[in-house]
């Protein structure tokens, strides 16, 4: 039997424990795990993408089947099927994302229709968890603990620490 290998891709900025749930989740159902991190044009970004990949990889340092790609200049499905991926793993917090996921499945099957995607429902205590409202909590100075790994905090700390040393 081949390998299960899965990809999870997004633009992680920050990265969330919503979404570390997904991949700890995911981690245990397959053989290998990518997470790919891109650059979503329809979102404000606010770490660059070699710090969302450094912030990922540091959170996930604890689990040897995962690894962090990018691939900033194309197509989810493209890079899963540059690695080999049988399955694209996505997550669903409420309607709104199946709606879009479900799109992006569509279009996923239509380039490559031997990847499926696999969906993991977030457990009730991430569901409100996003990364934007993670955004606007740090832009207002808020405390952003339980809705972030230890990484994405440590980063923040050191660019303010960085900011202030200006």
């Amino acid at each position: 039997m081949s390998d299960k290998i899965g990809l999870y891709s997004g633009s992680f900025d920050p990265v969330t424990n919503g979404h570390m749930d997904i991949i700890a989740r995911a981690s245990q159902l397959f053989d290998h795990l990518y997470i790919g991190v891109f650059f979503n044009p329809e979102k404000k970004g606010f770490f660059d993408l070699e710090t969302r990949i450094n912030v990922l990889k540091e959170a996930l340092v604890d689990y040897p089947n995962i690894s962090v790609v990018s691939a900033a200049d194309s197509l989810a499905v493209d890079l899963a099927k540059s690695l080999g991926v049988t399955h694209m793993v996505r997550g669903l917090r409420n309607p709104t994302d199946f709606e879009y996921e479900s799109n992006l499945e569509f279009f996923n099957n239509r380039l490559d229709p031997s990847i499926d995607t696999i969906y993991f429902i977030a457990h009730n205590l991430m569901q409100p968890i996003s990364s934007s409202r993670v955004k606007e909590l740090i832009h207002f100075n808020s405390s952003i603990e339980g809705l972030v790994p230890q990484s994405v905090i440590k980063q923040l700390e050191s660019m303010n620490e960085s900011n202030q040393n200006l």
